[in-house]
Order: structure tokens, then sequence, then C-alpha cells
């Protein structure tokens, strides 16, 4: 191991817990040991058990299972009530202390105004007679209930029922009865969720969205009691030894509903201050919680908590480590967290522990491979949310993601075996076969691996000089390193296996040439175009991402979807003047692509005075200008040197689907790097 990861690797105590290292496995929604979003009710998650105790296996100290809610979600059942559960739960933890990892349960009292509200839900709450209808199995108002009456996040013309004070009580209740039986059951601590990213503790902690009266509002004390009130019962029925950590959130980042503060914004804050926080930390260490498991934001800023690929790395660290100097227990940092840096504040005592979440998802084993001196080894998380937490919204809808994917969160766009062990799996094939896979981009890299895993030969036929396809454009732009991190990591892998053969500057037109038993094709998607005069003079999105052309100072994006806004951003970071003109409502409408990423353009381009021109179509395109009218009819030009086209993009297969020929990804359908890459396993474990 590289000495500079060696501060990594030291013990440390939460309580009087010894913890091997300092890597700290953080919560994810959808890795509660006690189920997700079951309909028939919570019961121990024999798959997330597995996530654990794998990544156990691989050298991880700390781990912090995703939520477990006190109350189930469907049908309101308490989860005390569930004794099974705690069974189950004792012989788990049998394994993982085998390990010499250990574990922390996490606790939460609930959502209150972020619950996420689904566009399949909203309707069946806002009408009184299907809300009372549905409330034996779906108790809406208690899943919203909030300190006090707001807008939900997820769905402003919803307003939020002020939570009762017997409520708090019961939750309270929970919290402690909870907390033994895991004790009981084995667990190292409990954590408790959360005065962080908005949730419903950290509402009542937040005077922006706590307007109560009565005992839990108004005072500093008085919002902060619900918290203060929670780590007493635990400890009352625990005992004061028994770790309780805490999930906190240092500032805010709030600038009003569903508005954020992007980094270099200097709007004030809505929110909990870092002059708040510094009192509020030492309050709550002196209420009884052994450990601040930190970091930044709310779902009005989940980009601070959620960090995509725009957010710098280390996002947190500065907020985390200033706090860190008004407290006596542990304080771990989380978001983005880049080892080498988490290594140098750990040894400075600047913060005690790294906390790290999707990369787990995305690599198993990239602990392991750290102490080994295999960086080149590690699958990078890309910060896409793609698999994950792909909650998504945009103007006018609540959250839009599938049922399917609310159900089977944390999973992984670029590891499909995570929490799909089922479905996705290594098996030797019954007959080795011949595989030939025509295009060389992330799909056809992933089936190559996959094939060739099973025992089959391989054949990877590219028409360019390089792997990678279409994702090298995706990844160019510079904040695109751990993209261009996964290009290598392919290219990589596939030298580690003899039965893969690479052929580039090899284009293939006709599939019947060649001698395989199965074809594979996932040669990717071609470029729309919009029938408007001089469109000849916009430059293509992909074409202006490979650096075949540029642009001038003051650019006219045609397409607010990801692509033309990940553009604008690039453009805007270069010191350029972007402009971006979209026909629909909103930026970014497209479902499955997550809300912390989404929001983070949004409040970028506004924060820093990008035009935007939504519900707006373009008529011509000139030399020097492009024409555009509104959907009133009110038409005007937009001076620029530049045009790029970035309107989505159509399926382009070499060759249809037939019975030995199987077509993948956008080739196929155009989606997103999780479909092709869940694609070409659905495909090649069936060869």
């Amino acid at each position: 191991m590289d000495q500079k990861y060696e501060a990594l690797f030291t013990p440390w105590k939460v309580g009087n817990v010894e913890i091997k290292n300092r890597i700290v496995m953080c919560p994810m929604g959808g890795t509660s040991l006690f189920g997700w979003f079951e309909l028939t009710g919570c019961k121990f998650d024999k798959e997330a058990a597995k996530l654990f105790l794998e990544r156990a296996q691989n050298n991880v100290g700390l781990i912090i299972p995703g939520i477990a809610p006190l109350r189930d979600t469907f049908w309101g059942k308490w989860l005390w009530q569930n004794p099974k559960m705690f069974e189950d739960l004792k012989e788990f933890m049998e394994e993982i202390h085998k390990t010499g990892a250990k574990l922390f349960v996490q606790l939460t009292a609930g959502m209150g105004r972020s619950w996420a509200i689904t566009e399949l839900v909203g309707p069946l709450h806002k009408n009184k007679f299907t809300r009372a209808l549905i409330k034996p199995i779906l108790d809406t108002s208690h899943e919203l209930a909030s300190p006090s009456p707001q807008p939900a996040r997820w769905a402003p013309d919803i307003e939020c029922p002020e939570m009762t004070v017997e409520q708090i009580h019961e939750i309270i209740e929970a919290f402690a009865k909870t907390a033994k039986l895991c004790m009981d059951a084995g667990v190292d601590g409990v954590e408790v969720h959360a005065v962080h990213e908005g949730y419903l503790l950290d509402q009542f902690a937040i005077e922006f969205f706590n307007k109560r009266t009565d005992d839990y509002g108004g005072s500093f004390e008085n919002r902060y009691r619900f918290a203060a009130e929670v780590v007493a019962a635990i400890k009352e029925a625990c005992g004061k030894d028994f770790p309780v950590s805490l999930r906190y959130s240092v500032e805010s980042k709030l600038k009003g509903f569903a508005e954020g503060i992007v980094p270099g914004d200097d709007a004030p804050e809505m929110g909990r201050n870092m002059e708040e926080s510094e009192r509020a930390a030492k309050y709550l260490q002196d209420a009884g919680y052994d450990m601040l498991n930190a970091d930044n934001g709310t779902y009005d800023s989940w980009y601070w908590a959620h960090p995509p690929m725009y957010m710098p790395q280390n996002c947190n660290l500065e907020d985390v480590a200033h706090i860190k100097q008004f407290v006596d227990i542990p304080v771990v940092c989380a978001g983005r967290m880049e080892p080498e840096d988490a290594a140098a504040a750990i040894a400075e005592g600047r913060i005690d522990g790294m906390g790290v979440a999707r990369q787990f998802l995305a690599d198993p084993a990239w602990v392991t491979k750290l102490l080994e001196d295999r960086l080149e080894d590690i699958k990078p998380c890309i910060c896409c949310h793609s698999g994950c937490f792909n909650f998504s919204s945009s103007k006018g809808h609540y959250n839009t993601q599938d049922l399917k994917d609310t159900m089977g969160l944390a999973r992984c766009a670029i590891n499909a075996e995570t929490m799909q062990s089922k479905k996705h799996y290594i098996a030797p094939a019954a007959v080795p076969k011949k595989i030939a896979i025509i295009g060389g981009g992330i799909g056809g890299m992933e089936a190559a691996l996959v094939c060739a895993k099973r025992g089959h030969t391989v054949t990877l036929y590219e028409k360019t000089g390089s792997l990678g396809g279409v994702f090298i454009a995706a990844a160019a732009p510079s904040f695109k390193e751990k993209d261009r991190d996964l290009i290598a990591w392919y290219i990589r892998e596939l030298t580690k296996y003899p039965a893969i053969e690479v052929k580039l500057n090899t284009e293939i037109t006709d599939v019947e040439s060649l001698e395989a038993d199965e074809v594979i094709v996932a040669t990717g998607a071609k470029a729309n175009r919009i029938p408007v005069p001089g469109v000849g003079r916009a430059i293509q999105a992909v074409d202006f991402l490979m650096g075949e052309r540029t642009v001038g100072e003051n650019v006219v994006i045609i397409g607010g979807g990801l692509t033309g806004c990940e553009i604008a951003y690039e453009l805007f970071l270069q010191g350029k003047k972007p402009t971006i003109v979209e026909m629909l409502d909103d930026l970014i409408c497209t479902p499955g692509i997550c809300l912390a990423n989404t929001s983070f353009l949004r409040d970028f381009f506004k924060a820093n005075n990008v035009p935007v021109y939504l519900e707006t179509g373009v008529t011509e395109i000139g030399d020097f200008h492009v024409s555009i009218r509104d959907k009133e009819g009110n038409a005007q030009q937009l001076k620029c040197d530049s045009v790029i086209l970035s309107v989505g993009y159509k399926p382009d297969p070499v060759a249809p689907k037939s019975k030995h020929v199987h077509v993948i990804g956008d080739a196929a359908k155009v989606g997103n790097l999780r479909t092709v890459i869940w694609q070409a396993w659905d495909v090649c474990m069936k060869l």
C-alpha cells in the first residue's frame, strides 16, 4: 500500500467500539437490511445482506446500511413489532463480525416534506376520498407529516400536514425500542437519520421549515429538541455506552423552496448556516450523540448530499473539517471523497473517517484494491445516479421514477450484479461459442467481458482506432474525469482475457460474413437533425465534444436535454457565453435522470444568469443568429457566433435483430449507460 493512504487504515473508536480502519460505507436508499418499499411488509433483505457481507470481506471498516423506517411505509406496522426481523439480523451480525468489520443500523424518523411522492400516489393523496380509501395500506398524510404545513418538495401543489406532538412522542419511543432490539441482535451501534439533507428531524431543526409555536419550534433548543430527545431515549434503553451516530448536514445550502445554493453562489443561507451549525454540533454532542456522519445540503440542494459529476471532488470536506473544531466526538466526511485527500485530512486531524457510498456499488472490492496498490483495477463510480437513485422530476411533474426502480434502489448502472445477484450473475456457458461483437463502445466492451467470463471466444470489431464509442464524446467535458477513467478501466480489463480479440479500424457491414455462432450489434445511435432553414450551419453535439469543431464566444445550444445542458455548463466553465433553447417546459425532462443531477444544472444556470428559453422552437439558423419563436408566437433573434445542435439520437444498428443476431443499447433503443450495460448482461447470460 502506498504510504499516502496509511492514515485510512489506522484504528479509531466511536464510543467504546473500536473500528479497524477509517473507511465508512455510508447509507444509501435501497440498502436497508429490513427491506425497502416492500408492498407486503418489510422483511430481512438477503440481497442487501449479501451486498454488505461482500464489502465487509473486502476490508471496509464500518458499514452503515440504508435507512430502516421505524414504521413500515405500507400497512403502518412498526419495525419493533417484527421480532423475526431481528432474529435474522442476529445471524447476519455473526457473519459480519467474522470479517472484522463493524456495522451500525440507520433508523429513520421519516421524510416529511421530502417524501418522494410519485405521479401515481400524488392524485390519490389530493383527493380526500381516495386518501381515506388507501389509508390502511398507505397513509400518505403520515408519510408527509412535517413540522409545519408547507409545500411538499416533490409535489409543490400538495401541502404537508403538521405533525402532532403525539406522533413525535410515538417516533421517539420507536427509536428507543428499535435500537434496543438492534443492540440485542449484536449490532455495534445505531445511526439516527437525520438532522441531515432536509429529512424530518432536519425540518424540525431548520427555522425556514419549522413554524411551530410549541415545545418543538421557535427557539434553537426547541427546534433541536426532537433530535435531542431521540438520543436520550436510545441511551436510556440501551445504556450510555451503546454508540449512537447522527447523520448531519453542516450547512443546508438552501436558497428557498426547491432551490439550492450551488458552489460559487453567494446567496444568503436560508437554512442552517455555519454559525448555527457550530452551536448545533456541540449541542447534539452534549445531548448524547457519539459521532457525526456529515456532509451538506437538503433535498432543495440535493447535489451537496448526492453530488453529481458537476460538483467538485471532496465538495464537503472544508465545511465538515471546520465543524469538527467544535466537537470532541468523531466526525466522518462524505461527498465525492478521494482517498488521498481523505487520508491527508485524517492524518492532520481535520476529520476522523472517510465516508464513501456509491463507489461501493460500482466496485465491491475497491478497498482491497487500494490496499494492494491496484488503483488502476478500481472500477470508478461516475456519479450518474442512473441505477442507484434515479428519482427524477421536472416542472409540473412529481417523482417520475419507474415503480420498479423505486422498489429496487441501490443498483448500479455500471455494475449489473449489484443488488441484482439473482438476475445478473456469471455462469459457465453450456456450450462455448464464437461470439462476434460489432461496436467497441461501453456496451460492446461489457458484452465482451461477460461472454469471456462465461467461457466464450470473442472477437470485438470497432470501426475507429479507439475503443469507447460515443462515450468518448460523453466523457470529453472537463468535469467528466471519472467517465474517462471508466473507459480506461474497460480497455485494461479486455487485456486480461485471452479469449477476447479486439480488431480496431475494422468496419463490419455484413454480419453474414462473420464466422461466428452469435453476433451482438452494439453500434449505437446517430444524431437527429431538425428541419429548419440553415440547419447545416449548426455543429452536432458529438462533433463539438470530440473537438472536431470549435465554437466562438457566444454559443446557442439547441436542445435542453442532458447533453445540451452539460455542453452549456462546460462552455460556461471555459468562460464562454452559452444560451439554451428548449421546446419543452423545463430542462432535462427525461425520466430516470436523478433530481440531484438535474437540479444542479437548473440552479447553476439560474444563479449564473445563463439565458434559457423554454417552450421555444427554432425557425432559422443564420450565419450569426438563431431565430426563435415561443409558445405565444413571439419571435426574436439570438445573436451568436456558433450554434450547437443537441436534439437527441436515433438507433443505428448495422443489422436487425434475428435468431443469432442480438441488438443492444442505443442500437436497439436510445437510452443511457445503464440500459446498454444491463442489456449486455441480459443478452450475454443467455448465449
